[in-house]
């Protein structure tokens, strides 16, 4: 992979895990997407979600294990299928370019390893220990890191010294609150000026809104390194952690989050041609984000 490759306008996939829900799966427990790796049943499906986004554009897929992180496969109790649902997330990626016959890359998929959306307080060897565990199960099947919805400068210091051993890019993705910072309270840019890395190809405002990514995308700019976003379509701004829902965790997470049903294609065309002007090249979706959103803005390349 060309270290400058985000330096162009580049697609990414959008949301995996509310698009397999959207196909039919039954996810159980708080696993959400990572039950289509567990059972075998839903892997065809995984494979046609891949190609939906390719086929609608998309430069870059993402593998699906987000939810395939050591804490959620604890709390439901399928801690023994860890290496299995992660091998099988890269497998499966694989596979639907090896079908697509697209030069497309793989991002590998290492999320935040305890809750989503809030500041991991673990450790530091702990936290340490979940990102090498997972990254080294993945690392055969992609070309670069994703640094999936991260919380704080910690988190990510701590995954950047994680695969500085496995010399890949790196693809920062920093999750933002409405204030314009992480949650961990720090702001965009010290957050870059302290995950400074030889690896490190981008950075992007993961599974944020549009409107608090055109409020924060200048100060991503002032970074000098390529940017952009992965944009959700959540009704709730700040979306809350699962543990945090008052029904039950196997809930699709539209019922607690909801879904902006009036946010067309068109008006994810218009946003992305705006923030291509701001200087955004990467340029992509998160959850309730479907290829049809990606097709449209594929136009823009």
């Amino acid at each position: 992979m060309e270290k400058n490759f985000f330096k162009k306008i580049r697609i990414l996939d959008g949301g995996m895990g509310q698009a397999l829900l959207a196909k039919g799966l039954k996810a159980k427990g708080s696993l959400w997407s990572a039950t289509a790796l567990i059972e075998k049943k839903y892997h065809q499906m995984v494979i046609d979600t891949h190609l939906d986004f390719i086929n609608a554009g998309a430069d870059v897929i993402i593998t699906n294990n987000f939810s395939a992180r050591r804490r959620r496969m604890v709390e439901d109790n399928v801690d023994s299928f860890f290496v299995y649902a992660n091998e099988k997330a890269g497998e499966l990626a694989l596979k639907a370019k090896e079908i697509s016959k697209k030069n497309i890359l793989i991002g590998g998929s290492l999320p935040a390893q305890n809750k989503t959306y809030v500041l991991d307080e673990r450790d530091e060897y702990l936290i340490e220990k979940d990102f090498f565990d997972q990254a080294t199960i993945i690392r055969p099947f992609i070309d670069f890191f994703y640094l999936d919805v991260l919380s704080s400068i910690k988190e990510c210091k701590i995954a950047l010294r994680v695969l500085d051993k496995m010399d890949l890019p790196v693809l920062l993705g920093l999750h933002v609150k409405s204030n314009g910072k992480l949650p961990s309270n720090e702001s965009i840019s010290q957050a870059i000026q302290n995950c400074k890395n030889k690896n490190l190809i981008g950075v992007i405002l993961a599974c944020v809104s549009p409107e608090i990514i055109d409020k924060t995308i200048n100060e991503i700019k002032e970074c000098k390194i390529p940017f952009g976003y992965k944009a959700n379509l959540w009704k709730i701004a700040e979306p809350l952690p699962h543990t945090a829902w008052k029904s039950a965790p196997g809930t699709n997470p539209i019922k607690v989050l909801g879904t902006r049903q009036d946010y067309s294609d068109l008006q994810f065309f218009n946003f992305t041609k705006k923030m291509i002007d701001k200087g955004a090249t990467i340029l992509g979706g998160c959850c309730e984000i479907k290829a049809s959103h990606i097709q449209k803005i594929s136009n823009l390349k």
